[in-house]
């Protein structure tokens, strides 16, 4: 049995290795050393004691940033299982001193620094925590010799493995140390051999930040020797574990040190995921399962019936039949894998196989259920009041307590009522966030309710928020003012006139009465210079929909009312030139520039809108000035009359009378047909006009009929295009109706045949039978008197 001897012991791991954890934790407890070292950067030294803290609960990651540029930065994970983690609670539990040893945080972040601005042509696709999490981490998966190997591969080759992966599930993980015999040390003894063997194959060749990493990790070995004697004990990757043995000298250690770049840092503890672990962590090696290494680790003993259980449970929480028997089969077949694959035990490939095979019943659904779930997990770790923060993330955690909206890894939707405080609060702070670029949660479309009272969000927080809280510090130092300087500055920085009237909505959104005057005196800045009268099409909807939220929040909003008008009244004049003699892909833009101006127009012209009266007047004469100039191209002057339509400004006969002059033989088939996609196309409800006007669907299918075979081809793709948007049942009847011909739903035949439609004239018998049903969907007496019958009617 090796034991304990003079000098250091070192334990070389592989982090977030269940195996690696459980053999440190015996290791320690047979050598108790009278200090612990451990690969991490050494400013979080006086972070480990909140380790000890009951409201720490891993997984959790060290975040270190750079105090002027926070969204450069670094993360340090650490999981339950990772051998790091169980040093760290070792050492509290026993108090001894823990310290970590690895090259600081302030050269890492600047060394990243240093390098992105050599490499920024080769690098513009990765993003800024993806290099400091790469550049803080040791990796003991990969090094670079010239070329990238992978230790844990070169040794299951050599064993006779093509999976690395499993060569150490079954050499480390599914063993724990026991299948080197008693000896608690015997795992790391052989590890440090192996990797000894490789580096003296492969050298390390240009990784020289591993050698300097190694340079200072031997440094503070020699500085703890010299504090504790001896009995220390070193945890890191065991790639290291040979450099950290090779003798050197002071001299020589310091000398590769010195002139390394510098920036000031600051770090804390955040919560991390099992889900983000799962990606490439701050050690250079994600870990594909972290739910099952998590298991492995907690299962005291028969880990593989203890996940079948769980598997079971989840199934059953999902409606799935899965009974004892199910487990007890999943269980021998997975054991039956195990040993025709001649592994030690059943790993994750073996359980996936029978649960796939057994409680699944061969379908891979449900099994991506359980990876999710289980294999990955959505555990989400967490970290101590105390634990340091930039004030913005206190000010966050507080307001997160009060309005009860607690952070989860699970994505989830949050159904708010703005007309309760409560959350009516929770809104306020989720749009102040998306302001700052946090984006906690994402507005969605709301079911069963299109007011402006409700707001649908779905939530999720990723790890990564965290950084973003740190990199909003800047602008306040609580979600209220951060929101209202950044709002500001992005005001003064926004060049379109369709961003400033965006910003001015999300103000609103937000309610920050001290931003939204900035925000309005560039947005007029803006608007009066703009003489795109597509710009200021844009720009309108959101100004006019800002009023609809503000009348919801009760926030005074006249003076966005005086530039919504000054935006509409210029629109007005503007539009009907801007539509002169343009091209067809032009005219589809501004197809939809008409249509957003319709429908801003119809709630600015609303009562309570502070707008003055006639705005709708004045579109509506402004449609006609549309409708009616043949240098507009078809599809917008169809838009317009259908418009007219819509608003009641048009009578039948005349929409009928203008599309019969559009798709009379002397008009081109393909103006026609664009004029037919403005009229009844673009999800308008035209299929329905169709069904219930006989006289228009009759023009359009005469109009068809007789489109000559030479135009045929270009005008049926216009065609195609503006049909395919009906609904199938809307499809069905219009092709019912062409077949039977025109005036065939006047005839006794059609009013039996349940083709929808309106008769000649009004049927007041069948008109008053409604009347009961509409008095109780509008909350009326059942007393009904003559008016309401007259106007229902």
């Amino acid at each position: 049995m090796t034991t304990f001897t003079a000098g250091p012991l070192l334990l070389g791991v592989r982090h977030h290795g269940p195996g690696s954890a459980r053999a440190v934790r015996a290791a320690l407890e047979a050598a108790t050393p009278e200090g612990v070292l451990i690969e991490g950067p050494p400013e979080a030294d006086a972070l480990i004691p909140l380790a000890a803290e009951k409201d720490m609960r891993p997984p959790v990651a060290l975040l270190a940033h750079v105090v002027d540029e926070p969204g450069r930065s670094a993360f340090w994970p650490l999981a339950e299982f990772s051998p790091e983690w169980v040093a760290i609670r070792w050492a509290l539990e026993h108090g001894v001193p823990a310290r970590f040893i690895d090259l600081p945080a302030t050269h890492t972040l600047a060394w990243g620094n240093e390098e992105e601005k050599r490499t920024a042509e080769g690098e513009q696709g990765q993003g800024q925590e993806e290099k400091g999490e790469k550049e803080a981490g040791a990796s003991d998966r990969s090094v670079d010799a010239g070329v990238r190997i992978d230790p844990l591969a070169v040794l299951a080759e050599t064993a006779g493995h093509d999976d690395p992966e499993r060569w150490w599930e079954d050499v480390v993980e599914h063993r724990g140390g026991a299948g080197f015999g008693a000896d608690p040390f015997a795992p790391f003894t052989a590890l440090e051999e192996a990797m000894g063997a490789l580096r003296e194959a492969y050298g390390v060749g240009g990784h020289d930040r591993d050698l300097l990493r190694e340079a200072y990790m031997r440094l503070q070995m020699r500085a703890a020797q010299r504090e504790f004697g001896d009995e220390v004990a070193v945890v890191c990757g065991a790639w290291h574990v040979p450099a950290l043995r090779q003798k050197t000298t002071v001299a020589a250690d310091r000398a590769l040190l010195k002139g390394l770049p510098k920036a000031r840092a600051d770090m804390t503890w955040v919560p991390w995921t099992h889900r983000r672990l799962s990606r490439v962590s701050g050690y250079g090696a994600g870990i594909d399962s972290p739910g099952w290494y998590g298991h492995l680790f907690a299962a005291p003993d028969r880990p593989v019936e203890r996940w079948m259980t769980k598997v079971a449970r989840l199934l059953r929480d999902e409606d799935r039949m899965v009974s004892s028997a199910h487990v007890i089969e999943a269980v021998r077949l997975a054991d039956t894998l195990a040993a025709m694959r001649g592994r030690p035990l059943p790993g994750l490939t073996e359980t996936t196989d029978a649960v796939r095979a057994v409680m699944c019943e061969g379908s891979d659904v449900p099994l991506g259920l359980v990876h999710d779930r289980l294999v990955v997990g959505d555990v989400l770790g967490e970290v101590p009041q105390s634990a340091p923060a930039v004030p913005l993330q206190r000010d966050l955690a507080r307001a997160q307590k009060r309005l009860r909206l607690k952070p989860e890894p699970m994505e989830r939707e949050l159904e708010l009522d703005l007309r309760g405080e409560t959350d009516a609060g929770r809104s306020r702070l989720l749009h102040r966030l998306r302001l700052l670029g946090i984006a906690w949660g994402e507005p969605t479309a709301s079911r069963g309710s299109t007011g402006t009272f409700r707001e649908t969000w779905r939530l999720r927080w990723e790890p990564e928020l965290s950084v973003r809280v740190a990199e909003a510090g800047v602008w306040g130092t609580t979600v209220l003012s951060a929101a209202t300087g950044k709002a500001e500055a992005d005001a003064v920085a926004a060049h379109a006139l369709a961003d400033v009237t965006a910003l001015a909505e999300r103000c609103l959104l937000a309610e920050l009465p001290d931003a939204l005057p900035v925000v309005m005196r560039v947005l007029a800045d803006r608007a009066a210079l703009d003489a795109d009268v597509g710009h200021l099409a844009q720009a309108l909807p959101a100004l006019v929909r800002s009023l609809r939220y503000g009348d919801v929040r009760g926030t005074d909003t006249h003076a966005l009312t005086d530039v919504a008008v000054g935006l509409a009244e210029r629109i007005f004049v503007g539009l009907p030139p801007a539509c002169a003699a343009i091209d067809a892909e032009a005219a589809e833009h501004m197809r939809r520039h008409v249509d957003a101006v319709h429908g801003a127009v119809g709630l600015l012209g609303e009562p309570g809108t502070a707008a003055p009266g006639g705005m709708r007047e004045r579109w509506h004469s402004v449609l006609r000035v549309l409708a009616g100039r043949d240098t507009v191209p078809g599809v917008i002057r169809g838009r317009a009359v259908r418009l007219l339509l819509d608003d009641g400004e048009l009578v039948q006969d005349e929409a009928a009378r203008l599309m019969g002059l559009v798709l009379s033989p002397g008009t081109e088939p393909g103006d026609a047909a664009a004029w037919i996609e403005g009229f009844v196309g673009g999800g308008s409800g035209g299929g329905m006009l169709l069904v219930h006007d006989e006289r228009l669907l009759g023009l359009v299918d005469a109009w068809l009929t007789g489109v000559p075979a030479e135009a045929f081809t270009d005008v049926l793709p216009l065609l195609r295009r503006t049909f395919s948007e009906y609904e199938a049942g809307v499809r069905r009847t219009l092709g019912e109706l062409v077949r039977r011909g025109p005036g065939a739903r006047g005839s006794a035949e059609a009013a039996t045949s349940g083709i929808p439609g309106f008769a000649p004239d009004l049927d007041p018998g069948r008109a008053d039978a409604v009347l009961p049903v509409l008095g109780l969907l509008l909350g009326l007496d059942e007393a009904y008197d003559d008016d309401f019958a007259g106007v229902a009617r």
